[in-house]
């Protein structure tokens, strides 16, 4: 298995949303969805339509127990996360049971790792990103912007469910010399 990478341009990200809302929103609830939870992509494609809406309405937050530690976590829902799944309920899965998956294939049932991974290394090609990208691109995304925002490191240790910060740190893809760069930029 091959270290993949997080996304760290933001015009990269805006690109690969428009290309695959092109293709269905399906696709592009899955990416956005992915990089604004930090969910695994295993916890992803687990989703239901009753995790995300209930009563017509939109979650504020998801609830699910993570396939990988078998912990239960709830998850908060941004706005523009919510307009999506609201926009992709009403107009793609409407008549839909709440027991269906979130993500449906073709063939029905949740669509593969394996074709989310496609889904995502096309988009990513598309649009011009060059490192080696994945479903875990999605989670990293996730914790490298989060760390760029200046959100404490513990928390996103925490959000990741990572045993150490320095984990942390090597997962969301920052490097030595970002590390040193900040240090130059100090002068006191």
């Amino acid at each position: 298995m091959e270290i993949v990478q997080p996304i760290k341009d933001k015009q990269k990200i805006e690109a690969m949303k428009k290309v695959l809302r092109a293709s269905t929103l399906r696709n592009e609830l899955l990416f956005v969805l992915g990089i604004n939870t930090g969910l695994r992509i295993s916890d992803l494609l687990s989703l239901r339509i009753k995790d995300v809406w209930t009563n017509n309405k939109v979650a504020v937050r998801i609830e699910l127990k993570e396939k990988k530690t078998g912990k239960m976590r709830h998850v908060a829902l941004n706005n523009k996360t919510r307009q999506l799944i609201k926009q992709y309920i009403e107009k793609e899965r409407k008549k839909s049971e709440g027991t269906e998956s979130l993500f449906l294939s073709q063939k029905g049932g949740a669509i593969s790792r394996q074709h989310a991974y496609e889904i995502l290394n096309q988009a990513a090609k598309w649009v011009g990103v060059t490192d080696r990208i994945g479903t875990h691109s999605l989670r990293k995304t996730f914790g490298y912007f989060a760390y760029q925002q200046g959100v404490d490191l513990a928390m996103i240790q925490k959000l990741l469910n990572h045993s150490s910060q320095a984990e942390t740190l090597r997962y969301i893809g920052i490097t030595q010399e970002q590390m040193d760069d900040v240090v130059m930029k100090l002068e006191l």
